[in-house]
């Protein structure tokens, strides 16, 4: 599970920003093309929390639709997978603009 990994260098990031306040709210970006699990993500949380400044903090996940650039039409659209066709023109290679995202977007500090 790599959630577990990704959790572990989310807190360490968290600690380090932190310059030793306790942290009680976690906002977390995390793209829908990010290869994350936000449910493995939230599994992961507490257990590397545990003892540490972030320990009893609230994580919120906040899920970026993915976007793309259609190099055929010229138009935006939302994707499901990094390989739909346009839906405006059917065009493949469509240049990905949002939605792998995975980063510490908000801390909230006592």
């Amino acid at each position: 599970m790599h959630e577990m990994s990704i959790t572990q260098s989310m807190v360490e990031i968290c600690l380090a920003h932190a310059s030793g306040r306790r942290v009680t709210d976690v906002v977390l970006e995390i793209g829908e093309l990010s290869g994350v699990v936000p449910e493995s993500i939230e599994f992961c949380f507490e257990a590397c929390t545990k003892g540490t400044l972030l320990d009893g903090a609230t994580l919120t996940m906040e899920i970026v639709p993915a976007l793309a650039h259609c190099g055929s039409c010229g138009k935006e659209a939302k994707v499901k997978t990094l390989f739909d066709p346009c839906p405006h023109c059917g065009g493949f290679g469509l240049a990905l603009l949002k939605g792998e995202e995975l980063r510490v977007k908000e801390l909230e500090l006592l």
